[in-house]
């Protein structure tokens, strides 16, 4: 099924944690489908190295440095639009992998602001341009951990849990206006920095999360997805998109050929 073409006052498409991953494959991809994207992400070299590349190739971006957790920043960056047709809350991340009882709270508390606060931050202050736009769609990237505990992740599960509620409840309190709430939830993803972010930068337990699985979610996939629900017509919701790679049945139940 072809996609619907963006209108005219809807075709600006901000996307954080734009510079790798699934946020860097999701403006890429938008650009591909006719959006003005706006790379919003701390590392500004990198984002602005992606602009260029989604430039060269036809499209139009713009980088943009922020972090999402500082509110003051986010209100800022916000003022430079009276219409946007897109926000992708792709930032977001993981840390550590350890049990209730010995977790570290800097590590929840990070995971808790990333998450959830700087999907906050983001969408109360880009929802006025959004709605200005007469067509506006919020994306929250979430995760299958935000619908299913297991052990060693207590920390990122709350913080994902926190992303799911806020997609759901915004979408209660705003229906009859002209925005639409979309929660995308990848389960495993095999990209370059998720695990070995996750593991302090240890190549070896990263490598075992996708260990014997043969076909994990890639960003691109996650990107597509996230673009194939944007680009549905306006009066189309979806309201929640579980993805997994075939060999994942759920989050404790993973086929792995070892």
């Amino acid at each position: 099924m072809a996609t619907a073409a963006p209108s005219a006052a809807s075709r600006i498409a901000v996307v954080t944690g734009a510079s790798s991953g699934i946020g860097a494959a999701t403006a890429r991809r938008l650009a591909e489908a006719g959006y003005r994207v706006v790379l919003t992400a701390r590392r500004k070299d990198r984002i602005e190295a992606l602009a260029e590349e989604i430039d060269a190739v036809g499209g139009r971006a713009t980088a943009y440095a922020l972090d999402v957790t500082d509110r003051a920043a986010v209100d800022e960056f916000a003022t430079a639009f009276r219409t946007i047709g897109v926000l992708v809350n792709n930032a977001g991340g993981a840390l550590g992998a350890d049990p209730v009882a010995t977790g570290d709270p800097a590590d929840w508390r990070q995971m808790y602001e990333t998450n959830v606060i700087g999907t906050l931050n983001v969408t109360q202050a880009l929802l006025p341009a959004l709605t200005a736009s007469g067509d506006g769609t919020v994306v929250v990237v979430s995760s299958t951990a935000g619908h299913g505990t297991y052990e060693g992740g207590a920390g990122y599960v709350a913080a994902k849990h926190g992303a799911h509620v806020l997609a759901e409840t915004l979408r209660l309190e705003i229906v009859g206006t002209p925005v639409r709430v979309i929660e995308i939830a990848p389960g495993m993803v095999r990209t370059e920095e998720f695990a070995l972010t996750r593991f302090g930068g240890d190549e070896a337990k990263a490598a075992r999360v996708y260990e014997g699985v043969a076909e994990p979610l890639t960003a691109d996939d996650v990107a597509d997805t996230i673009t194939w629900a944007v680009t549905r017509p306006s009066h189309v919701n979806v309201d929640l998109l579980v993805l997994r790679p075939r060999a994942q049945a759920s989050n404790t139940k993973v086929h792995r050929e070892l």
